[in-house]
């Protein structure tokens, strides 16, 4: 049985990270993500990704994998998980991350490579792995400091503490919390998105993207070459012209 399903409603997509009990990311699931994301239809608009089950968004790596690791095979696993994640960032349509439940170690760096996330109340958030002795291995240390600035990320990473949803959209590491389905709400922003212009979303996230890894300056270099490159698409003319006449406009799919 596939350890992540994968299914398309209205030009969204939808990756479910299916492992019971706790959906934890063994090797097996990621390799399973990774070829998922390498056939991933252009078609789709926007991806959403949630977890099976009504316990967990994903409670972490399978850590029965660990006891054997060296340093050889421990980097190799920490590298295999980057490489995954690392996928997930640079797909070119805007990537939900619904949680419902446990986030906890590769499960929170899993919806860290997503480009935001949301989460109901019920769910609590945690990077434990100083409680193994170990630290995150797949972006962990170096999405949540670009994301929440480094003396949260310390202090969040240091302590192995969980935190509930809403002190995590406190310190900007969810972008809402609902009282109703993480999946539900994550759809209706995916509708919303669904509805601009997909070539200016995606153009967006490229220059967001690129440009945290950059100076400033070489950041609005980039901003601007996108921004010509957009002016030169029929989904400018579109947007503007609807503009113009008071109507809505009608986008190109990427």
């Amino acid at each position: 049985m596939s350890k992540v399903n994968f299914s398309v409603e209205n030009q969204i997509g939808f990756i479910e990270i299916n492992n019971p009990p706790v959906n934890a990311l063994d090797q097996e699931l990621l390799n399973e993500l990774s070829v998922l994301l390498d056939n991933i239809s252009n078609e789709i608009d926007v991806l959403i990704i949630s977890g099976a089950g009504e316990k967990a968004f994903v409670a972490g790596a399978d850590i029965g994998e660990f006891p054997q690791l060296s340093k050889e095979t421990g980097e190799q696993l920490s590298l295999n998980g980057q490489r995954v994640f690392n996928k997930l960032e640079a797909m070119p349509q805007p990537v939900i991350a619904a949680i419902d439940g446990f986030a906890l170690g590769g499960g929170l760096e899993l919806a860290l490579a997503c480009d935001f996330r949301i989460a109901t109340t019920r769910s609590q958030l945690g990077l434990p792995e100083v409680k193994l002795g170990i630290i995150p291995g797949y972006g962990g240390t170096q999405r949540l400091a670009r994301l929440i600035g480094p003396g949260k990320a310390k202090q969040f990473i240091f302590s192995g503490e969980f935190i509930s949803a809403e002190q995590a959209a406190q310190i900007g590491l969810v972008e809402e919390v609902t009282n109703e389905s993480a999946i539900d709400e994550a759809k209706r922003w995916a509708k919303k998105i669904q509805s601009r212009g997909l070539l200016a979303v995606s153009a967006a996230k490229r220059a967001i993207h690129e440009g945290l890894q950059t100076t400033l300056q070489e950041g609005l270099a980039l901003e601007a070459n996108l921004f010509g490159e957009i002016c030169e698409t029929k989904d400018k003319n579109e947007g503007v012209t609807a503009f113009l006449e008071k109507r809505e406009p009608k986008f190109m799919k990427i």
